[in-house]
């Protein structure tokens, strides 16, 4: 049998293994394939086109342009849609500007375009009905970031590698990789002995990246000098963690379970005193579950936050507060620890320039009773909520989040007014010695000329009482001889 022949029926062989011994597909499936321009994922479109009929499935085709390499990005996109129609597929296509989003974001470029990327597949599929969405890793792949997070000093789960099949949240779909177990030699030996065209991604060769130096430096390095078959070590090692994370996993949910208070979706309330009295290894494992509910995966968070966690147990402060990547918090308040995701701040609002104008709005807000009261500002879409509480009930400032206020209810006056910023306004920020202009305040603290107008401004008898979403006025201060509290709320709609 010619070599050629043989890597062919090679690849096939085990990416129809890896799809029976993963059950990634059903009769009836229909499967979503990302497809990049490079080899991999071109392998894998004509692989899956050929075993399309065999396991009853329908195929589409998407792809994301992340404007990152100028004109190289729009010849890759239209060398996808010209494959696709080749194919008689459906193709659907998108340009995103992955550099503003990392900017407006403050991320690593790797990790905004893998979050832009994976929003797009999730709602290309749901709108068009695909279940699963396939991707193209393979075990080189996979042995390069088991070695990234080996070198990261990562947990368990970081060392687990890629999944063969991973369950998307808040949906039935799932992320299959049907060629896990094939090698990147293989691929190219498949492409070449089929004689397919793919594109070349010049920065998969730049150095700057950990992940290049990984695969074309450290590797290599290893293969050569301590292990011929560092590949397939690295690949069993994920393997078995993997294995061994699932039985964990499955017991430590009936741990979690038993110090859970309270579970929803956005916050998971666990026993502070039941946790603290547990092993270490346990006590990890279980608030590490605990951020996954709340936060939805584990990406940015490092061994040293869960560090974080634990020691908020053991520091004997009754009320504390640490906030994690990605607007994650946890509370200690006394015998609970609280999980949460805070809400969108204003500034964390995707704002842009021809979507905003000068608006101009005013705004009563009447005392709360029994009930709070609420207001919607309409021109900004965003509703305030006030209620009225008694000081024994007030949590720790620290924790309470930009999007909420305090106010000492014996310095404010009602109606309050809710109105735009003004050039001229001034305030006492809390904690400052004098005034200051609120256009200094915003200039400060970063808040671009557009985004002002997203901040209304709320003023008791005519005098700001906080610049909303960012700072109160000094003189409504929590003081130790307050007794009714006002809680001012901001819910961005």
């Amino acid at each position: 049998m010619p070599a050629s022949l043989k890597g062919y029926n090679k690849i096939f062989s085990a990416v129809k293994q890896a799809i029976t011994a993963y059950r990634m597909f059903q009769p009836g499936d229909s499967v979503l394939i990302c497809v990049s321009g490079g080899p991999d994922s071109v392998a894998l479109l004509h692989i899956l086109l050929s075993l399309a009929p065999e396991f009853s499935c329908t195929l589409g085709v998407a792809h994301l342009n992340h404007c990152l390499r100028k004109k190289d990005s729009d010849d890759d996109a239209e060398f996808v849609v010209s494959l696709a129609k080749q194919l008689d597929l459906p193709c659907y296509i998108k340009k995103k500007d992955v550099r503003k989003y990392q900017k407006q974001h403050k991320l690593s470029l790797e990790e905004a375009a893998r979050r832009v990327r994976y929003a797009f597949y999730d709602q290309v599929a749901e709108r068009n009905g695909f279940n699963k969405i396939a991707l193209g890793h393979h075990s080189d792949d996979n042995a390069e970031l088991v070695l990234m997070y080996l070198l990261r000093g990562s947990g368990p789960l970081g060392i687990a590698g890629i999944p063969a099949v991973r369950n998307c949240k808040n949906s039935n779909r799932q992320i299959v990789r049907p060629m896990i177990n094939v090698r990147r030699s293989e691929i190219i030996d498949f492409l070449e002995a089929k004689k397919l065209r793919y594109v070349s991604d010049k920065s998969n060769k730049d150095m700057r990246y950990l992940r290049n130096r990984v695969r074309h430096q450290l590797i290599p390095l290893l293969k050569e000098s301590y292990n011929p078959r560092i590949v397939e070590t690295l690949n069993r090692l994920s393997l078995i963690i993997r294995s061994e994370e699932k039985w964990i996993e499955s017991n430590i949910n009936s741990i979690f379970k038993k110090f859970a208070i309270s579970i929803q979706n956005d916050k998971i309330i666990l026993s502070a005193t039941g946790i603290d009295e547990i092993d270490p290894a346990v006590q990890r494992r279980v608030i590490r579950k605990a951020i996954a509910e709340v936060k939805g995966d584990l990406r940015r968070i490092t061994f040293s936050h869960i560090d974080l966690a634990i020691s908020l147990l053991k520091s004997g402060r009754p009320i504390a507060c640490i906030d994690l990547p990605d607007r994650i918090r946890i509370e200690r308040n006394k015998d609970l620890l609280c999980f949460s995701k805070e809400k969108k701040r204003l500034r964390d609002l995707n704002i842009k320039a021809g979507n905003i104008e000068p608006v101009s709005f005013k705004y009563s807000i009447v005392k709360p009773g029994h009930k709070p009261e609420s207001v919607y500002i309409k021109e900004i879409n965003l509703n305030l909520k006030f209620s009225k509480i008694n000081i024994e009930n007030l949590p720790d400032l620290h924790c309470a989040g930009h999007n909420i206020a305090f106010f000492d209810m014996v310095d404010v006056a009602f109606p309050l007014v809710c109105r735009p910023f003004r050039p001229g306004d001034y305030f006492q920020p809390l904690g400052m010695a004098g005034t200051q202009k609120v256009k200094k305040f915003f200039i400060n603290n970063k808040i671009a000329r557009l985004e002002r107008l997203r901040y209304p401004i709320l003023l008791s008898k005519g005098k700001i009482i906080w610049v909303v979403g960012l700072r109160i006025d000094d003189s409504v201060k929590i003081k130790p001889s307050t007794r009714i509290v006002l809680k001012a709320e901001l819910i961005l709609a």
